[in-house]
């Protein structure tokens, strides 16, 4: 890495802060927003295997950790040196196996390690540390791998199994049986479950129904180019005629 280009780019973004309108006006809290996105359009990037785009995506991200961190130090909160020495210090700390005595027998005792040292470090919980607004699915699949971290996980996947039909029946039983807000509880719990037996399969759920949200929208695409081909619009079409397409997109290649 040449050290003269990361100087250079947060040197052009102080002088955005001083000649620039709109960057100047910028706070953390304007600008937190499209971090989020833009940490997501590197997502996308990497799931369309686009390296071009990722490695735009990922300048974007580093103009918003830098951005964030030029802010901070105008107002005295921290400086952009304290954030790289920080996560410098929270690497070689974390790694004991790599900076110091510590045996490991694989990913899985570093990720077990990895949850002791946070707790050492102060923390309450080893639940702590996942964000509140992160998507739902994401959210279980972290805090249920959090918790097997320490043990605190079932010892099968046939369990597992066993207790996402448990909570599908519960859920059908609640249908007909309790008020609006018991069904929901039931419904969150099918999901929860079947988020811990992905887990339990090597599947991250997030990852896995945005492929199929992916699927859907190709191939209703699918749907709606096959009406219009027609001249009609796809209010005018039949659920007959929709399947029909619908098959077809099946068989068509990516």
């Amino acid at each position: 890495m040449n050290e003269n280009n990361f100087s250079e780019l947060v040197n052009i973004i102080r002088r955005l802060r001083v000649e620039c309108p709109w960057d100047r006006e910028q706070t953390n809290d304007s600008i937190k927003a499209a971090t989020i996105e833009e940490a997501y359009e590197v997502v996308e990037s990497i799931d369309n295997k686009d390296f071009n785009e990722l490695k735009i995506e990922l300048g974007d991200l580093l103009l918003h950790v830098i951005f964030h961190s030029v802010i901070a130090e105008e107002e005295n909160k921290f400086k952009l040196d304290e954030v790289i020495d920080s996560i410098k210090a929270k690497l070689i700390r974390r790694h004991p196996h790599v900076f110091g005595n510590v045996e490991v027998n694989g990913a899985d005792d570093v990720k077990k390690n990895w949850e002791t040292i946070k707790l050492s470090e102060g923390r309450d919980s080893v639940l702590e540390g996942v964000p509140e607004n992160l998507p739902a699915l994401q959210k279980a699949y972290r805090l249920q791998e959090k918790a097997s971290k320490v043990g605190f996980d079932w010892d099968n996947k046939d369990d597992v199994w066993k207790k996402v039909i448990e909570e599908i029946e519960e859920m059908h039983k609640s249908e007909k049986e309790e008020t609006h807000q018991e069904l929901e509880n039931e419904v969150g719990d099918v999901f929860f479950a079947m988020v811990n037996y992905s887990r339990f399969l090597g599947i991250n759920p997030e990852y896995a129904l945005r492929n199929s949200i992916k699927k859907f929208i190709k191939r209703f695409n699918y749907i709606e180019d096959k009406i219009n081909e027609s001249g009609r619009k796809i209010n005018e079409s039949s659920l007959e005629e929709m399947d029909k397409y619908w098959n077809e997109s099946k068989k068509q290649k990516s």
